[in-house]
């Protein structure tokens, strides 16, 4: 029996030490494979790496470039303000301009003296109304007609000139508005 129960131990070595061959090859693979996949790993980490030092430079870059454009867009606004300021200062002169022409216009034209002096000489007869009457509007010429003489072809052309210089201001004040 003792030959029976050594050759019994031997083969329960044996089985033993197959299964552990077999267990020591697969463990093998899979340590190999965890290489395989610790290399692609650490060329993957490196390549991340690279991609955020990349990422990191051009954040730099854009936050230089957006305090430039801020910078730019800050002096290019003030100008933009001042030339707004200026052209609606010409606009309000040349109105004040205009209407200076229209009140010279007005006293030269035929009839403005009757009716000036009519105005002073006689009081006026009809009764004050409570209530006035609404009065139509009528779309006033561009150019005043004038009589003939030396002063009034001048004064025609003065206005003509300054109603062409305000609406062309005014149409530049409405161009950089848009």
């Amino acid at each position: 029996m003792s030959i029976f129960v050594t050759l019994l131990a031997d083969v329960l070595v044996a089985v033993l030490l197959v299964a552990t061959i077999a267990t020591s090859i697969r463990l093998s693979r899979r340590i190999a494979q965890l290489k395989g996949d610790e290399t692609a790993l650490r060329q993957t980490i490196g390549d991340l790496m690279v991609a955020t030092s990349n990422a990191e430079r051009a954040i730099v870059g854009l936050r230089g470039a957006l305090a430039e454009c801020d910078r730019t867009l800050a002096e290019r606004l003030g100008t933009a303000e001042r030339y707004a300021a200026d052209i609606a200062a010409q606009v309000e002169a040349g109105q004040g301009v205009i209407a200076r022409i229209g009140a010279i216009v007005a006293e030269f034209q035929p009839g403005a003296q009757a009716r000036s002096e009519g105005r002073t000489q006689a009081q006026p007869q009809a009764p004050i109304q409570a209530r006035p009457e609404p009065v139509p509007t009528v779309a006033a010429p561009a150019v005043p007609v004038l009589p003939e003489s030396p002063n009034g072809e001048r004064l025609g052309a003065a206005a003509a000139a300054a109603l062409a210089m305000s609406e062309r201001a005014l149409s530049r004040v409405r161009s950089r508005a848009a």
